[in-house]
């Protein structure tokens, strides 16, 4: 499946990059989500320019060491000459994993020997860089840009990250960049579904790793080993009955806080990014820990992506059961991730191989659950009876009304209700119409979408 460019953001400290960051993904970050615990706790955003939606990383700041007597007054570092080779590190980190680097330097502070330093490291990759100099916030200073072309690298565009000036420019040279690297990014709903591929998602240490071994192992019919999304993720394809079935592993996910700069960072950002490929996650819980809070961030995030989502209790062996022991478990996994109370559990040991079997045909299920289309006559008749069983609230004297209903797409399901005025849909009444969609039809483990439209000029 095709995936999203990647655009990472490099420079010294306090030149305005978290600005621009926020500049860039602002407005796709700020979706509105009325299910509890979907916060999504990540290292990237995405941004939507020209056509083309693609990730932007924050590297945060690389602090460079600057003796007394060189051209930077002030150390960004002082007495941390020994710490540079890891800052150098975790900058070629954010260089391989992106497409195009944006070097973000400080217009009103002029080139200094730590840019000149993050250049070099710049200049010995094959990436194109983009140079923005920000805080150009009068125009008066947008010709001091031109002194960055002696840093050897791309475009010098100035900017303001505060005020947005000069943004547009960049994106534009931005995307004019993706567009030369390829024609193959993924642009705003575009989807592609040769076969079903499924990411294994979780906290560290929760048994992915094991659990990817084993179910290639008792498959023993590899296909073919597919390069993924970033040079050193391995995809794994496997003929399940007949069918190929893409596996992608993915890194721990730690809480934001736990997570070490540099390699491990970018690793979780390829954890989103293999969610974002796959139809289904398999979001795999350490049974002897149980559901904790960073479970809950992982499946937020892949309900907010509308993948299918499969959990899977691992380790199960390890725990002391009685005959109460599952039920209780399941109580705990429904009252924690209450936002997915259609997602299938399966209690699983990978080690020993307990249920693995079943894990394949769940997803394989939740899978085909993503292309199950209803017909508009069911789908009216559904709504008419949902009506009559309980009836919208009132407004005042006004009272929703759903004229019909249609269904849209698949993968996932969308449903487009035909309304006399948004205003009075209240989101409780929404998730009702979901519910009686949800009993009547099987999309177990499938997220599905209800989207809602005023009939205009229409009569009450």
């Amino acid at each position: 499946m095709a995936r999203k460019p990647i655009v990472a953001l490099v420079g010294r400290p306090n030149v305005g990059k978290s600005s621009l960051f926020n500049r860039l993904v602002g407005e796709r970050m700020a979706v509105i989500h009325d299910i509890p615990g979907t916060t999504r706790d990540r290292l990237q955003g995405q941004s939507f320019w020209n056509g083309i939606t693609f990730h932007v990383i924050d590297t945060g700041g690389i602090e460079v060491y600057q003796a007394k007597g060189t051209r930077d007054e002030n150390p960004l570092a002082e007495g941390s000459i020994d710490f540079v080779p890891q800052i150098e590190s975790q900058a070629l980190a954010a260089v391989q994993e992106a497409d195009i680097i944006i070097m973000v330097v400080d217009i009103l502070s002029g080139m200094t020997a730590a840019d000149e330093t993050i250049a070099e490291i710049l200049r010995r990759t094959d990436k194109p860089v983009i140079v923005a100099a920000n805080k150009a916030d009068d125009k008066k200073y947008e010709n001091d840009a031109y002194e960055f072309y002696a840093l050897g690298l791309g475009q010098v565009i100035p900017i303001s990250s505060i005020h947005g000036a000069g943004v547009g420019d960049m994106l534009d040279v931005v995307t004019e960049e993706l567009r030369r690297i390829s024609d193959d990014w993924v642009h705003e709903g575009e989807v592609e579904n040769d076969h079903l591929h499924i990411a294994i998602v979780g906290r560290p240490n929760a048994g992915k790793s094991t659990l990817l071994n084993k179910l290639i192992g008792e498959e023993r019919a590899i296909v073919s080993p597919i390069a993924g999304t970033t040079r050193d993720a391995i995809d794994t394809t496997i003929r399940w009955h007949g069918e190929d079935v893409t596996i992608i592993d993915t890194a721990g996910m730690r809480r934001r806080g736990r997570i070490e700069p540099g390699v491990e960072k970018f690793s979780v950002v390829r954890a989103f990014q293999a969610i974002e490929r796959a139809q289904v996650a398999i979001l795999v819980l350490d049974g002897e820990m149980g559901v904790t809070e960073q479970d809950e961030h992982i499946a937020g995030y892949v309900i907010e992506e509308y993948k299918s989502l499969v959990i899977v209790v691992n380790k199960w062996d390890a725990v002391e059961k009685d005959a109460h022991t599952m039920n209780d478990y399941m109580n705990s996994i429904r009252e924690r991730l209450h936002f997915v109370p259609y997602a299938p559990v399966i209690f699983i040991s990978a080690l020993n191989g307990q249920r693995i079997h079943q894990v394949l045909e769940v997803a394989h299920r939740v899978y085909e659950n993503r292309f199950i289309r209803i017909s508009t006559s069911e789908l009216n008749q559904l709504v008419r009876d949902a009506l009559e069983r309980h009836a919208p609230p009132n407004r005042g004297v006004r009272r929703l009304k759903i004229f019909y209903a249609t269904q849209v797409r698949t993968d996932p399901p969308l449903f487009l209700f035909h309304i006399n005025d948004k205003r009075l849909l209240h989101f409780t009444y929404e998730r009702y119409l979901e519910n009686r969609i949800r009993e009547s039809f099987s999309f177990e483990g499938t997220p599905i979408r209800l989207s809602f439209r005023e009939r205009k000029n229409n009569e009450e």
